[in-house]
């Protein structure tokens, strides 16, 4: 079983089914990626079956557990090799997806890729907390998500700047989430939102997963977000 068949499994026992085209594009985002990752230090995951449960389905989650609008626009916040956001934008192509790194070798790599399997995305080549700064992107997206960049209340300064008021940005973490976010609750009131919900969740091999959705109900002050290493010494 390929890790795309597998992942199809995964998310059926979730009561999100997967077509055939979404299979298949799984399928050759796997075969880029292992492809890609031998030239480029992209993941350290290449066991099949770890592939498709670390890395598509659980990028998958918040398709399955939240309720993102149809036709939202997203941000994925340090995308990496492209998780959570290509596996999201292969299941829900309604989605406007812009992927945001300040590694540029991630994003020539997430460029070929979005080509291959014809996915309509925006690369963005910055740190977070320029970005953030920039009109085209302060609080201009219905949703912003990060996965495992960093602390709580550190990725909330990252992140909840990109949201438009009344949108979310989801939070998708693992071991210790429910301590982190019970940190976070300052940061979170400071940007000008509110913590809406977590989920908990398990993966096959028994990994803890949470998403923790934080809704936008205000604006974010000028200040946020500050400078990277000030974000990252005095966490809000």
């Amino acid at each position: 079983m390929t890790s795309a068949q597998l992942t199809a499994e995964l998310t059926k026992k979730s009561g999100f089914a997967l077509d055939g085209e979404q299979i298949k594009k799984l399928d050759i985002f796997e075969k880029l990626l292992l492809e890609w990752n031998s030239k480029m230090n992209l993941t350290a995951i290449t066991d099949s079956e770890e592939i498709a449960v670390k890395h598509f389905y659980d990028s998958i989650t918040p398709a399955i557990y939240t309720d993102i609008p149809k036709n939202s626009s997203i941000i994925d916040v340090g995308t990496g090799a492209g998780f959570p956001a290509i596996p999201l934008a292969i299941v829900r192509p309604d989605l406007k997806f812009t992927l945001l790194d300040s590694l540029n070798k991630r994003l020539v790599f997430l460029e070929a890729a979005a080509r291959e399997l014809k996915l309509d995305v925006r690369l963005i080549h910055m740190r977070a907390e320029d970005a953030a700064r920039e009109k085209d992107f302060r609080e201009g997206f219905d949703v912003s998500v990060s996965r495992a960049v960093a602390v709580m209340p550190v990725l909330c300064e990252y992140c909840i700047p990109f949201v438009k008021r009344g949108g979310m940005f989801i939070a998708m973490k693992g071991a210790n989430a429910q301590a982190e976010t019970d940190k976070s609750l300052n940061a979170i009131k400071t940007l000008g939102a509110e913590l809406e919900k977590r989920v908990s969740l398990k993966l096959s091999d028994g990994s803890e997963r949470m998403l923790a959705v934080i809704r936008k109900t205000g604006f974010t002050p000028e200040e946020y977000p500050r400078r990277g290493s000030r974000i990252n010494k005095k966490p809000l």
